[in-house]
């Protein structure tokens, strides 16, 4: 394996310059580190009308590679002139996360890098079954870009869970807010955290106990044991008290309405590997991630973001 850390983008298979391009040449040019681009071509007419006649369809296959090898440098070639190392490659596959997981296993990766799909008849973005593989299994961090009006992040908000106390889901929140805050120094953008606290979720979980003044009495000390863990990971990373926001209410409409007010260009928040995508951290969190609001940076347990 390379011991030199470098950035991988996943190319979409249309050669058309799309917002992650902007990213990752922002991201490489920040974190002082080699860019490599991969696009992953598979057409099913030519590999249907390869079994009849092999011969043509591979010149004409390899014909339409070395065009998209030439369109992939050209765009090497334009992020170079701003001081970024790259390099590209195009490779014919028909399921690329296997391919993706020989570029783990071969090169040290301190990031993938990929556009989010956009569905645009419904105007909203949807994740390919290729971006949940990724979240769920990939073992390094992953950066889903839905748009770059920004290529330099210039605001980051790490999306924190304090409901639940073992120590590993305790672990795991200093590794997310430690990724956002390199990822905002790097880029010299601000840094807020957020947590939400959903008090009706306590209500349905604790429907059991019956009388109302329990549950009450319940309710508040859940949200102050929460809003006191919230502070200490807060004070843990030195986030000032005007960047913290400890919000009552409903967690994706709260989420979504603090990215919209705050202008947030990367949401950083925790997902589990080898597991359903359910437990992505925070009960809203596969919500959230069908709507992508903004661009998504994905931290596995264990896994920090290099700087």
């Amino acid at each position: 394996m390379s011991q030199i850390q470098h950035l991988l983008l996943i190319a979409p298979s249309a050669m058309a310059r799309t917002p992650a391009f902007d990213r990752a040449a922002a991201l490489a040019h920040a974190m002082q580190m080699p860019l490599h681009i991969v696009a992953f071509d598979y057409l099913q007419a030519l590999a249907v009308a390869g079994l009849f006649a092999p011969e043509q369809i591979n010149l004409a296959r390899e014909g339409y590679l070395q065009t998209h090898r030439q369109w992939l440098a050209e765009q090497a070639g334009l992020m170079s002139r701003h001081g970024v190392e790259v390099t590209s490659e195009v490779v014919w596959v028909q399921h690329p996360y296997e391919e993706i997981l020989h570029f783990v296993n071969e090169m040290s990766l301190a990031l993938i890098i990929k556009d989010a799909q956009e569905e645009s008849a419904l105007k909203r973005v949807f994740f390919t079954p290729l971006d949940w593989q990724l979240l769920r299994d990939c073992p390094v961090p992953v950066h889903l870009v839905t748009n770059a009006l920004n290529p330099k992040p210039r605001n980051v908000l790490a999306i924190v869970d304090v409901l639940r106390s073992e120590d590993q889901d305790r672990v795991f929140n200093d590794q997310i807010v430690d990724a956002a805050a390199k990822l905002a120094a790097l880029c010299d953008a601000g840094l807020e955290l957020l947590h939400v606290y959903d008090w009706t979720a306590v209500y349905a979980q604790d429907m059991g106990f019956g009388a109302l003044p329990l549950a009450t009495g319940i309710y508040e000390a859940l949200g102050t044991a929460q809003h006191e863990a919230f502070a200490a990971l807060a004070e843990r990373h030195g986030v000032p008290p005007a960047s913290r926001h400890f919000i009552e209410g409903s967690p994706l409409t709260s989420i979504c309405d603090f990215v919209d007010e705050h202008h947030t260009d990367v949401i950083v928040m925790g997902t589990v590997q080898h597991n359903k995508l359910n437990i992505l951290l925070g009960t809203t969190a596969e919500q959230l991630m069908h709507r992508a609001p903004c661009s998504v940076l994905a931290i596995k347990p264990g896994k920090r973001l290099q700087s």
